[in-house]
């Protein structure tokens, strides 16, 4: 019985998380030319404008398919610490960068835990398995 509360609890975070990185990659993308002048005020390298979008609207998505959820994690992951690093940390943790930690932390622990329930990765593990098992 709590190996199931474990389940849905990844359910629930996986969700929230995509629907929350996928709506900032939406932002990102329908401002686009914003966000690119955004990224190049404060200095940033050229093609970080299309990483953060890139991996929050993709990532988002994968997510909440329960698709690749590992490496969305990742990906994610690697962009709080970017953004943390870059832009956050001289602000301090209250009102800096206490919710990149935040996501990031979620992050971090799919890429752990995987996707578990309503997941595409499931399916996928099924066929993988069904495959190799024949050889």
């Amino acid at each position: 019985m709590t190996y199931r509360y474990y389940e849905v609890s990844l359910f629930i975070l996986r969700i929230i998380l995509g629907i929350i990185f996928l709506a900032h990659g939406i932002q990102k993308i329908s401002n686009f030319d914003e966000t690119i002048k955004f990224f190049e005020s404060m200095g940033l390298p050229g093609f970080l404008p299309y990483f953060a979008a890139t991996v929050e609207t993709g990532g988002g998505i994968l997510l909440i398919l329960g698709l690749l959820t590992r490496l969305a994690g990742l990906g994610i992951t690697v962009l709080m610490i970017g953004a943390i690093l870059t832009v956050k940390l001289q602000a301090g943790f209250i009102g800096g960068y206490e919710m990149e930690l935040m996501y990031m932390a979620a992050a971090v622990a799919l890429i752990f835990s995987g996707s578990h329930l309503y997941a595409f990765d499931n399916i996928l593990q099924k066929y993988w398995n069904k495959n190799n098992s024949d050889n």
